[in-house]
């Protein structure tokens, strides 16, 4: 099994110990049953003794239970914590265009769902291994009276375990199934919250979505969840049906075809009888097994896929210094995807361009036309599929590439605002960031303490200030700005373009701009236009020195 094999890796020792104290314990409630059977049968033998061999072997069964449950306790969430870094280690350590191509929903499912799944199966472990040690413990006993009839039932239990296991096989294809539409459900869930303004907008598309996506995935998902559980029912009642017959058999049968004695009969039926509650608990987990042996299988792929597309070196921590650089270039830099819309692949490029230092550079073109990939492009977050990178001459490759990316702060139209200033420290932080709170008109609103804002449930056009806001704090050589100023008001724009911008180029940083407003067009060096794709020739004559090519 797949979820033993993890906690066998995981933790061997801790394995080991269990299944000892399982054992004891399964030896423990096997003396009892005996004790039980001597005492109900008057064996003679004192019954003080049997009374103190009963309080002994009923606390050691307390004892062993205890404390196999609090060690694989601790064992389990240590294991699914350990499990959720290294998966978000290696989505850290993936290129994003492989991330996308993934998909939030199945990362967001395995983070959550699969691992919830595995965290119940390792926390039901311990119950299931006393339960497992007492049936054998019982067995045992069985044969200590008569391993003649415990050889004659074998038969009839190995029939009912082959039947068992292939209702058990059905009901994990069930599961696998259900599994698999989970995903689909999930990247519902995330079209329900992301989509959520157009669903609003738009009666049919609202109820196209509620009726095609939602419901028709939600009923597949419980169909099969339901056929799955129906077979685990099945199966335990099948076990059960077995349980009786088995039984059956050692009362009314047995006595007919071979002599049994008058106190094995009754240790037969009552171990039996006493048997049925520790078997009914390993059948009834064999679902919650079920679930968490498919989804580690679904954790274990993403972790694979996630580590074919991790080829670059991705540190976590280290000291990160803002190198000042002279020369930034790229070099016949192709990349293609496949275009949506159109059912074809969008090339961009072939590209040549050059920063420096001290250099304000408008990016434009029409929508589609590749700005905001070739923004990516520059920026590291996407691999050039053909040509290079150069930084000082310098090729950026897997081994320097994150060290690359150290280069610059961003704020792309699709930006995340994280509620704290992570990775920023150094003295006087927070007083650094009231001042930029104050030029940016934000001071009544936000506050940041420790490190951390007051709130960010502000407008779109204040998050995104909060957002310069962490890219000022920053102070990284390299500023990029994809369409940053679309949401502020005509005051801020113009503060943007003609006041930040101007004195981040004065600090000699060098600012990549992505806009549409023309207007302000006069006052970059240079106005790089992109045209599906491909750098033409700007047309606007007002603005300052024009390249589309620098290389």
């Amino acid at each position: 099994m797949t979820l033993l094999k993890f906690i066998w890796t995981s933790s061997r020792r801790m394995l080991l110990l269990t299944t000892l104290a399982a054992v004891l314990s399964g030896a423990c409630n096997a003396g009892l049953i005996a004790l039980v059977n001597e005492a109900l049968n008057a064996s003679g033998h004192p019954v003080q003794t049997i009374a103190w061999a009963f309080v002994a072997l009923g606390l050691g069964k307390i004892l062993t239970n205890f404390f196999s449950q609090a060690m694989l306790a601790s064992f389990s969430q240590a294991a699914i914590a350990n499990l959720r870094r290294d998966l978000i280690r290696k989505i850290l350590a993936v290129p994003l265009r492989e991330l996308e191509e993934i998909g939030t929903a199945r990362v967001l499912v395995t983070l959550t769902d699969d691992v919830f799944s595995i965290t119940q199966a390792l926390l039901g472990i311990p119950l299931v291994f006393v339960n497992v040690a007492i049936l054998l413990g019982g067995a045992a006993y069985l044969g200590w009276l008569s391993w003649r009839i415990l050889l004659s039932l074998c038969g009839l239990v190995f029939i009912g375990a082959v039947g068992y296991r292939l209702i058990v096989a059905s009901a994990f294809h069930r599961l696998n199934l259900a599994r698999e539409s989970e995903d689909k459900l999930f990247r519902s869930f995330r079209a329900l919250t992301e989509g959520i303004k157009e669903l609003k907008l738009h009666r049919n598309r609202r109820g196209a979505f509620l009726r095609d996506n939602i419901q028709t995935i939600t009923e597949v998902y419980q169909r099969h969840n339901v056929a799955a559980e129906i077979r685990f029912t099945i199966s335990q009642s099948w076990s059960h049906l077995l349980y009786f017959a088995l039984i059956g058999v050692v009362l009314f049968l047995l006595p007919r075809l071979h002599h049994v004695s008058h106190e094995t009969l009754t240790g037969y039926v009552l171990t039996s009888l006493y048997l049925m509650g520790p078997l009914a608990g390993v059948l009834s987990s064999l679902s919650l097994f079920g679930r968490a042996e498919v989804a580690l299988r679904k954790v274990e792929q993403l972790g694979l896929s996630l580590t074919e597309h991790s080829a670059e070196e991705c540190p976590l921590d280290g000291a990160v210094s803002a190198q000042a650089f002279e020369r930034l270039e790229l070099v016949d830099v192709v990349h293609s995807y496949h275009h949506e819309e159109e059912d074809s692949h969008f090339v961009l490029g072939p590209i040549s361009l050059s920063f420096e230092p001290g250099e304000l550079v408008f990016l434009v073109g029409g929508n589609g036309s590749g700005k905001s990939t070739l923004a990516k492009i520059i920026t590291g977050l996407y691999l050039p599929q053909a040509g290079a990178i150069r930084l000082d001459g310098e090729p950026v490759t897997h081994r320097n590439r994150d060290a690359y990316r150290q280069l610059f702060s961003a704020v792309f139209a699709d930006f995340y605002l994280f509620d704290d200033l992570l990775g920023l420290d150094g003295a006087g932080l927070d007083e650094r960031a009231h001042d930029y709170l104050r030029q940016l008109h934000l001071q009544h609103k936000v506050r940041v303490a420790n490190g951390a804002f007051s709130t960010t449930a502000v407008s779109q056009g204040q998050r995104k200030r909060l957002a310069l806001l962490t890219a000022y704090l920053e102070d990284r050589p390299f500023y990029l700005f994809d369409e940053w100023a679309s949401d502020q008001d005509p005051q801020f724009k113009r503060l943007f373009y003609t006041r930040l911008l101007p004195d981040l180029k004065a600090r000699g940083k060098t600012v990549l701009v992505i806009t549409h407003d023309d207007r302000y067009f006069h006052l970059a060096d240079r106005v790089i236009k992109l045209d599906y794709g491909q750098l033409v020739e700007s047309e606007f004559e007002e603005a300052g020195p024009v390249s589309a090519s620098a290389c």
